[in-house]
């Protein structure tokens, strides 16, 4: 059997709404699955001004706006008009990316037709409650995930510290790893632009500590915050640079005030805002990968990072960066402070980030997932 044998239906809970790391790879995906001459239909939540242009046909699912969110939208099921489409289309694959209810319908419908199912695995939903003074559902919501990613035939995560946590959370037995590629045209240290700095009110010989994604809470906004605050109460000389936008963007400016706001970029924009920054702070743990951090590491700034999945499996403690315990300003601000002093430490371990960023390849890790598709296939004729 060859990719040209697939007829894939794929489920996103956001695949063009808005821009993050999960519906970038699922559009990458898609893209590099259609090269390959494999059938591909997407089904996702759709609105009128979508963030940007899909790969591949798309299917519009029901769903609602998020309360208080209302950039993001949740499937609620399979209605007549899609399971009509599923039928026409006839897939020999299925292809969830969201544990919403759609895809939670959808593998019961692969199911009962003895189709198999790949989930792939982005964001530790399972963490989100925690950052909304909810953390008491988070037993509830790994209970909800288990039951579901135990229904497909086998999972792809990004990163090697995801599949353990996967593991330890016995979400399944057979996890492959799908990793992330980073567009070195895009992302790399000669993007660095001196002029652009100094229009942010930047000077040459500021120290700019960088948080990029997109301003939600879940992000660890408020352990950044913290952390700047400490490093201001040592009086360690940085400037503060965010690139991204999003709802708790005027918590974010308020409690951090004198920080650089540079908005949403995108593309080259993004390149270039990145590479002009100093150094790269992610205190995250919902990311199963951290394709910002890979992007930090491509445009050769060294990373201070939380030491949770994702980035734990990127950053080499002491060699490209520092991993951190989550959760720690204080830890935080230590490791910072040195990037902070020394420019040979900077310039030496971002160097050293960039060279290992060079290795990762979109082709060569999206044949991963085609690999998984022909083998799960096999395994269900044999």
């Amino acid at each position: 059997m060859n990719a040209s044998d697939l007829r894939i239906a794929m489920f996103s809970g956001n695949y063009n709404m808005t821009v993050d790391g999960a519906n970038k790879a699922l559009n990458r995906l898609a893209e590099f699955l259609l090269r390959q001459g494999v059938t591909l239909r997407v089904y996702s939540p759709t609105i009128d001004t979508p963030a940007f242009e899909p790969q591949g046909d798309l299917v519009s699912l029901p769903s609602v706006p998020i309360p208080g969110r209302s950039e993001y939208r949740v499937p609620y099921g399979l209605n007549d008009e899609v399971r009509r489409d599923l039928e026409d289309f006839r897939p020999n694959m299925m292809h969830i990316s969201s544990p919403d209810f759609s895809a939670r319908a959808a593998v019961e419908w692969a199911r009962k037709r003895d189709i198999p199912v790949l989930g792939s695995v982005h964001t530790r939903f399972e963490t989100y409650p925690r950052y909304y003074k909810l953390g008491f559902l988070e037993p509830l919501v790994e209970t909800y995930l288990r039951n579901l990613y135990r229904k497909c035939d086998a999972l792809v995560t990004p990163s090697q510290s995801m599949v353990d946590t996967l593991h330890e959370q016995r979400m399944h037995r057979d996890i492959s790893i799908w990793s992330r590629g980073v567009d070195r045209t895009i992302f790399h240290p000669s993007k660095r632009d001196m002029e652009w700095r100094r229009a942010q009110g930047l000077a040459d010989d500021d120290v700019a500590i960088v948080f990029l994604g997109r301003l939600v809470m879940e992000k660890g906004l408020d352990i950044f915050a913290d952390t700047i605050v400490e490093l201001r109460k040592e009086q360690v000389p940085h400037k503060v640079l965010v690139i991204g936008d999003g709802p708790a963007r005027g918590w974010f400016e308020k409690t951090l005030p004198g920080g650089t706001f540079v908005g949403f970029q995108g593309g080259a924009d993004l390149g270039r805002a990145l590479a002009s920054g100093d150094i790269f702070l992610n205190p995250s743990v919902t990311e199963t990968f951290g394709n910002v951090t890979l992007e930090a590491m491509a445009c050769g700034l060294p990373v201070v990072a939380a030491g949770a999945t994702g980035s734990a499996s990127l950053v080499e403690d002491w060699e490209t960066g520092r991993l951190v315990e989550a959760g720690k300003p204080r830890e935080f601000a230590e490791a910072l402070s040195p990037y902070c002093k020394n420019p040979e430490l900077r310039a030496r371990h971002g160097e050293a980030g960039a060279r290992a960023a060079s290795e990762y390849s979109w082709d060569a890790i999206n044949q991963v997932v085609v690999d998984t598709y022909l083998r799960l296939l096999e395994q269900r004729k044999a």
